[in-house]
């Protein structure tokens, strides 16, 4: 059942991915996360097969009953097969630590996308919002909801001087991981990025890949996230994060001036190659996909392709993955065979109403 479920989110782009809201030429998602802990159990790390079992089931009785369980995707990580566990991944909806990890272990996720929350990850809840666009008052405020519906019912874990207690020490206090992801193709061709980087550190923010700790940078796509918690208050965090932001979303626009005023030509060439091999190639892998669509999003953006639209261009990110391309396909896929389907999966979506042009029916 649970997987069937699974399969439906293939036929729909999550909230995230909408190409919405403030800044969502640059600013894919805001997310802010939250770590919470039951007072009765032990950490994840400590706790034995029967605490996580119980854990799992007391929570899930709280979160399906502030929420109509017939709203909820609800699902036990540990029975679902490899490639499900990977395309939760891949759509943002769990981590790759809770689809790696062992024993009794959850997630409620919200038929839009808007959050989910992790059962048994590294702490006993993660609860997650997301939204598109440069949106972090909202995606706030809607988090403390569902954090305070579900502190009606549990105890957490909390010290009164310390805050909310966590696995890892760096966690403690609010708990709290506020993010944005950011597409920053300019500051990566005109070799600024570093230096952006540097500046980021000095301030304690960090900068993440695309799915977040220990992953690479994936098409361009950064993750800006705070460092510290213990000590601040969440609207100091949110605030400190929404004051960097803008900062960088204008270094991103400025750097694409430049491109346009003193390179265009060679600016539009690289937009319409990478435009041109997604449109006819034959077998193509995750990684090129992610570098050439990082392109061609730029090029939409800044106006040198007329005719593509930017929450298409932000599906086919997520489409081409390997988990989403062996759901949309029904099969297992090896390697090999994924390059090839993925290859017919963007000819197929990038040459509609092309006529003659382009347009191929396998």
């Amino acid at each position: 059942m649970a997987a069937a479920r699974i399969d439906d989110l293939t036929r729909r782009s999550g909230e995230w991915l909408r190409g919405s809201g403030p800044e969502a030429d640059i600013v894919i998602s805001s997310r802010v996360r939250l770590a919470r802990n039951l007072a009765d159990y032990p950490f994840i790390s400590r706790a034995t097969a029967t605490d996580r079992t119980q854990i799992e089931e007391a929570l899930r009785e709280r979160i399906l009953s502030i929420v109509a369980a017939s709203d909820l995707l609800y699902v036990n990580i540990e029975e679902l097969e490899g490639v499900d566990r990977q395309f939760l991944v891949e759509r943002h909806l769990i981590s790759r630590e809770h689809a790696e990890s062992e024993g009794t272990r959850a997630v409620a996720i919200d038929p839009r996308e808007k959050f989910s929350l992790m059962v048994n990850e590294e702490d006993h809840l993660r609860i997650q919002v997301m939204q598109s666009g440069l949106a972090l008052k909202s995606v706030w405020e809607q988090i403390d909801r569902i954090d305070d519906l579900i502190e009606e019912k549990v105890t957490y874990a909390f010290h009164e001087q310390l805050g909310y207690l966590t696995a890892c020490p760096t966690n403690v206090g609010t708990g709290m991981r506020v993010s944005v992801m950011l597409h920053l193709p300019a500051l990566v061709i005109t070799r600024q990025i570093e230096k952006v980087f540097r500046s980021l550190q000095k301030i304690n923010l960090a900068v993440r890949g695309l799915y977040g700790e220990g992953s690479q940078a994936m098409g361009d796509f950064y993750q800006i996230s705070n460092q510290i918690t213990l000590g601040r208050s969440e609207q100091k965090l949110i605030e400190e994060i929404g004051d960097t932001v803008p900062v960088i979303i204008d270094y991103e626009r400025k750097a694409r001036d430049f491109l346009i005023s003193e390179s265009r030509e060679n600016l539009h060439d690289q937009v319409s190659r990478a435009y041109g091999i997604l449109r006819t190639a034959r077998t193509i892998s995750s990684e090129e996909t992610m570098h050439l669509l990082s392109s061609v999003r730029m090029g939409v953006n800044m106006g040198l392709i007329p005719d593509l639209e930017i929450p298409d261009i932000n599906q086919l990110f997520i489409h081409t993955q390997p988990a989403h391309l062996q759901k949309i396909s029904g099969s297992e896929l090896d390697a090999t065979d994924r390059n090839i389907e993925r290859a017919q999966y963007l000819r197929r979506h990038l040459n509609k109403g092309n006529g003659a042009n382009g347009a191929e029916k396998n």
